[in-house]
């Protein structure tokens, strides 16, 4: 695996940065694996990357129906942080956002973690009871998050408007210094790379149509339209097609996928420092390296499968953006997307083994899948290494929802994860 270095990149000049190797070859399917990952995005690449790394399972397969990164991992806000209120989640998150600080050294590439940090605004007494609970929960999990007054958030975040006759005003924020931002596409590239290096192979456009199971119930393999191949564990991490992907295997889960939509605008000088959210209007906002401001919004209201979702979520986005920063009003849009989120009754993640042996499934983020990445990615490679799960993803299982041990962060995390 090639080191990068500054003066790699020197001695690339001088070829016209032509000597540089593919960063990981386009595989073709062997016969059989002893585990096929279905879902070549951050965390099914993670998961791979940590299988071969840390359990010295390198025979691993990562297919994907389309290109490499080209489902949420490439289509969200790259928001990272893990002030959740619940101790199970708090750990989860908080266990990604470690290796997330080290990650660029970790893979060698750079993902470009900015720890600008995530300010959340509170606009009424309710906002404002609901975040100091957070703060308190955090603290006790050490989890980092103060409150601030609205002058304290202005001084955070100048562009912040605050004056008392706002449609929406600011009363006050909670504040996750140590939460930001990230490269969303590096993290792919760094993970994939990172996996082939050692011996993983990364197979793409070759969607997975069935999971086939043997007389004894356990998965024998997949099907896709390069044929057959067998695997002795099949893990899935399909994002949004998850539950597609699980009925073949005669498995039901407990989600609704739904369109997702964020839009950027036109390139600007450096102007906002930070990530800023609003609950209560359902609108996020931050400035990437290239200058564009990155909105989000919440879900949009329908079922679908679709990479596109309804233009009345977008202008309501952006009309709340614009009530919360009028310096933004005479913004033009350059471009909105669209990604396909899976959501649990009570919106946290299931990861772990399924009643099918040999099967395993890590779903149901949401809206916050991107900034557990490399978290969800390497306690799932160990309940895929192990068989059982770890510590940080037991709660996480399917069965909490018969059992009703539920992490209820619906109400918690609200709409923008």
């Amino acid at each position: 695996m090639t080191h990068f270095s500054f003066a790699q990149v020197i001695r690339g000049a001088l070829t016209g940065q032509k000597n540089w190797t593919p960063q990981w070859p386009d595989a073709q399917p062997r016969a059989s694996y002893d585990v096929v990952i279905v879902g070549a995005g951050g965390h099914g690449l993670g998961a791979a990357y940590y299988l071969a790394k840390e359990h010295g399972i390198s025979n691993v397969a990562v297919i994907d129906k389309g290109w490499l990164g080209g489902g949420n991992t490439g289509r969200n806000t790259t928001i990272i942080r893990s002030n959740y209120l619940y101790d199970e989640s708090a750990r989860l998150y908080d266990h990604a956002l470690d290796l997330w600080e080290n990650l660029s050294q970790e893979l060698n590439y750079n993902v470009m973690y900015s720890k600008r940090g995530v300010m959340m605004l509170a606009h009424n007494v309710h906002d404002v009871q609901s975040f100091q609970r957070h703060v308190h929960s955090n603290r006790l999990n050490g989890v980092d998050n103060e409150w601030l007054t609205a002058q304290e958030a202005q001084r955070f975040c100048p562009p912040l408007d605050i004056s008392p006759s706002a449609r929406y005003p600011v009363v006050g924020a909670a504040l996750q210094r140590r939460a930001g931002t990230a490269r969303h596409d590096a993290v792919a590239w760094g993970y994939a790379r990172g996996a082939a290096a050692r011996g993983v192979d990364i197979i793409q456009n070759c969607p997975v149509t069935a999971i086939r199971r043997g007389p004894d119930g356990r998965v024998t393999g997949v099907e896709t339209p390069k044929g057959f191949i067998a695997a002795k564990k099949v893990a899935v991490s399909a994002a949004g097609n998850t539950s597609v992907v699980m009925e073949t295997a005669g498995v039901r889960l407990p989600l609704e996928s739904y369109p997702l939509q964020a839009l950027v605008s036109e390139p600007v000088k450096p102007i906002f420092p930070c990530v800023v959210m609003s609950n209560s209007v359902h609108a996020y906002i931050s400035q990437s390296d290239k200058g564009e401001l990155v909105i989000g919004s919440g879900t949009d209201q329908y079922v679908s499968y679709s990479q596109r979702g309804g233009l009345p979520l977008i202008e309501h986005t952006l009309a709340s953006i614009c009530e919360i920063f009028p310096i933004f009003r005479r913004m033009r849009m350059l471009r909105k997307w669209g990604g396909i989120v899976d959501v649990t009754p009570d919106r946290s993640p299931i990861i772990g083994k399924t009643p099918v042996p040999g099967l395993y499934v890590n779903c149901g983020w949401g809206t916050g899948g991107f900034k557990a990445t490399p978290g969800s990615a390497h306690i799932f490679a160990h309940t895929i290494a192990r068989d059982e799960p770890h510590a940080i993803n037991a709660p996480f299982t399917l069965e909490r929802f018969t059992t009703g041990r539920l992490i209820d962060e619906a109400a918690a995390a609200a709409v923008a994860h």
